[in-house]
């Protein structure tokens, strides 16, 4: 089960709590003792952050796969830190991330150090409202203390001379949730644009916000792979595999382990449709907090690939706990082995995994990259919004339990990956009448960013999340930006 930290900071007493935690996160993540010093460094700047701007709030650290797919490099797991606060804000975004710009007397050096520490770094910041902040560390940074990828871009709502720091670029203005302002480091996670342009992985890869997952569930690795091998670790062992599938479904060639049974079908969508155009790529990230400072979350979020499907993945056990975190671990490691079916079909799969579990709600959202198409299908209560052209639509599951009980008939809905699209899924844990906002923010975004602002808006100091709580969202890759 995935090891999640949610430390309450208020006092000084919790910074040195944050930065054992974030420790304790590297130990998981396998980071050596440079990057396990930094990851360290940049939750205790965070921590510390909170208690001088943003009147206290929460640290959440996780270990959680890289936020864009890639085959080079796909198994490297990160530190995520999230800072969450419901302070004044901060008014110049683009100000507090120089070092020796402070409010208040400091050396001004904390946000300076966390985006140059960090591999992925960004920031929200509403007035009124609090800031958000999120950092990814990893195990892959440049010898000179600042991490391989294109120079970090400052974005903020109508600040003039908004820069990049390095190149002296101005960066276009956006708007995001409530008419904040966000500034970003945006950097891969330790793979070279080099290494991955113009390639498009074609074996399935598993990525998402847990740790400790095999990237194949219940099947042995090969005698010479370590047990927590990533999926792209074991491609040498795959192999072709078609098979007949259910009524209805075209059987495709596709990877699987062998002794897996070769069962591999896939849903097509509806031929009488007008394609869409073809995604470039996308990313995915997702917040999760659990119940009362637990250290297990019921709820779960992952995402797969298998060639051009991507599959974002959110589960709810029931309940919380222990016993709730052990079915939707059990729902993420399945959906590891049935990346390459379509939402229905892998939810028919997901309920013969679950059964000897308490059960789980789960929603699925198959983005298909080569025809620009979203497929959904849940069953439960976890809810589903997806924006496209600026407005909100519900994507809605059946009712019933993944393990338990699953309805007779069950059919994805679909829909077009366009006019700046962005999913929401999360749990029950948010407010049952909470609704995205109307201005959700650019594509650029950090997609854990806007899980984080999503969480923020829906709570408050005095009304905390209620339940395990998890938000995961996928948007589309913002293009490099002269």
């Amino acid at each position: 089960m995935p090891r999640l930290w949610d430390v309450p900071v208020r006092d000084s007493t919790r910074v040195r709590e944050t930065r054992v935690a974030a420790e304790g996160a590297a130990a998981l993540a396998g980071l050596d003792e440079r990057r396990t010093a930094a990851a360290a460094l940049v939750a205790t700047e965070l921590a510390t952050n909170l208690l001088k701007h943003g009147e206290g709030g929460q640290v959440l650290i996780d270990v959680v796969d890289p936020p864009v797919l890639r085959r080079v490099g796909a198994g490297a797991r990160m530190v995520q830190i999230v800072a969450i606060d419901h302070g004044p804000g901060i008014a110049d975004l683009p100000a507090a991330l120089r070092d020796g710009v402070s409010t208040t007397r400091s050396l001004g050096a904390g946000l300076g150090t966390c985006l140059r520490l960090a591999d992925d770094f960004d920031l929200h910041s509403t007035p009124g409202r609090g800031t958000v902040a999120v950092a990814r560390v990893g195990s892959t940074q440049r010898g000179d203390g600042v991490s391989a990828g294109p120079a970090e871009t400052v974005w903020s709502d109508g600040v003039p001379g908004s820069r990049d720091d390095r190149s002296g670029r101005v960066a276009p203005d956006s708007v995001w949730s409530g008419g904040g302002t966000s500034g970003s480091g945006r950097r891969p996670s330790g793979v070279p644009d080099s290494a991955t342009q113009g390639t498009t992985p074609t074996d399935t890869v598993a990525c998402g916000g847990l740790t400790g997952h095999p990237a194949v569930a219940g099947r042995p690795l090969p005698a010479d792979a370590p047990a927590d091998s990533p999926a792209w670790a074991v491609e040498p062992y795959l192999r072709e595999a078609p098979a007949p599938g259910p009524p209805g479904a075209e059987a495709v060639p596709a990877r699987g382990l062998p002794g897996d049974g070769g069962t591999r079908c896939a849903e097509r969508p509806d031929p009488s449709r007008e394609p869409s155009m073809p995604v470039a790529d996308v990313r995915a990230g997702g917040v999760n907090i659990p119940y009362a400072g637990a250290e297990f979350s019921g709820d779960a979020w992952t995402w797969v690939r298998s060639g051009d499907l991507v599959t974002l993945m959110l589960a709810d056990g029931l309940g919380h706990g222990p016993e709730a975190a052990r079915a939707s671990s059990a729902a993420v490691a399945a959906l590891h082995r049935w990346a390459h079916l379509g939402p229905a079909e892998a939810l028919r799969q997901l309920h013969d995994a679950l059964k000897a579990t308490r059960g789980a709600a789960v929603a699925l959202a198959q983005l298909d990259l080569r025809a620009g198409r979203l497929r959904f299908a849940g069953i439960g209560n976890v809810g589903a919004r997806l924006r496209t052209d600026g407005t909100w639509h519900p994507l809605v599951s059946r009712p019933g339990i993944v393990g338990v009980h699953r309805p007779a008939t069950l059919r994805a809905e679909e829909a077009d990956w366009t006019g700046d699209p962005l999913l929401i899924l999360h749990t029950d844990g948010l407010p049952s009448r909470w609704t995205p906002p109307s201005d959700a923010g650019p594509a650029a975004a950090d997609p854990a960013v806007t899980a984080a602002v999503t969480i923020r808006d829906a709570s408050s100091p005095a009304r905390p999340v209620r339940d395990d709580t998890a938000v995961a969202v996928l948007t589309p890759t913002p293009p490099e930006h002269p």
